[in-house]
């Protein structure tokens, strides 16, 4: 009778235990750019097991930009979309789109815009007329482009180019006059002389403090499964400060990335800094919201209950 027990309270353990894998809940994310230090979160926490911590099992597509996550946000294909334009979701949004942004990926800019080591173009006024490449339409990108020709008083000719590695082969084969890229990403030309960088994006004033793109979610399943998105930027949150904490994460980021670790912690330590990677940090919008207005992506301001309604924060669940 005591084997008996004890093997029927084993296999309690054993079905809880099963059940308890059984619950784990499944968000599909697309991010952009792969390879990219602010887009690895979701899939560098899963692997080391934050999302699991939390009842999440993640399936992470990949696309050239966030004009496409945003797209697959909106079809209902995947629950969240990473590193959406924050101009391109305001206007996504006040066309009726089922989207909400319900944290922030990126406070600031690090991409940069760059030319052959022999182009002509020495400057961005130089670029006037010329070729200058964003990746799709309403990213985070092609804001920055239409700031350049804002802050520097020029006009260029704002050109899709899609991932940083397409951008390259199209700036060294002279299809594009000047290239963008985001660390790690067609770093190493510049390091190695073979381009130049033109306009670092530390050096765009109009988002050094503002929240230039989002985590986006399908309203009708955040509607359904607050808790969920709730449990994702906990687990998020917690990723990041593994990334930021033990060292072992950059080995997992340069095997990810495809890079150096000595690359990895010079992307990390150079270009991001951590607060700017802070989920709960959105700053900025109102300036940000205005200038969406000026470049076209929203006809006019969103209006306070539309603000309240885009902008949402699930409660955060540890």
């Amino acid at each position: 009778m005591k084997n008996v027990l004890i093997f029927t309270a084993a296999l309690g353990v054993l079905v809880s235990a099963s059940a308890g894998a059984m619950a784990q809940d499944k968000l599909k994310v697309a991010v952009g750019q792969r390879g990219v230090y602010e887009n690895s979160i979701s899939e560098l926490g899963q692997n080391a097991g934050f999302f699991k911590k939390h009842g999440l099992e993640l399936e992470v597509l990949y696309t050239q930009g966030s004009g496409e996550t945003q797209q697959a946000v909106i079809s209902g294909s995947v629950d969240i979309g990473i590193g959406v334009g924050t101009h391109g979701l305001m206007g996504a949004f006040s066309k009726g789109a089922p989207v909400r942004a319900i944290g922030a990926t990126m406070t600031g800019a690090y991409e940069f815009w760059y030319v052959k080591a022999d182009s002509p173009i020495k400057s961005f006024k130089d670029a006037a007329g010329k070729t200058v490449a964003y990746s799709t339409s309403g990213s985070s990108t092609q804001m920055m482009v239409n700031a350049m020709q804002k802050q520097f008083d020029v006009k260029v000719r704002p050109t899709a180019t899609g991932s940083p590695t397409s951008t390259f082969t199209q700036v060294m084969s002279n299809q594009i006059d000047v290239g963008w890229s985001a660390p790690p990403l067609a770093y190493a030309p510049v390091l190695d002389g073979r381009t130049r960088i033109l306009v670092p994006g530390k050096d765009i004033t109009a988002f050094r403090s503002q929240t230039i793109r989002m985590i986006a979610a399908n309203a009708g399943d955040l509607e359904k499964r607050r808790d969920v998105y709730g449990r994702y930027l906990a687990a998020y949150r917690d990723t990041i400060e593994w990334m930021y904490s033990d060292p072992s994460s950059l080995d997992a980021y340069a095997k990810w990335a495809e890079i150096s670790r000595e690359m990895a912690e010079k992307v990390r330590n150079e270009f991001l800094p951590k607060a700017n990677l802070d989920p709960g940090r959105m700053s900025g919008l109102d300036e940000m919201m205005e200038d969406a207005v000026s470049f076209k992506f929203l006809a006019a301001k969103l209006t306070k209950e539309q603000f309240a309604t885009l902008f949402q924060k699930p409660d955060v669940k540890k």
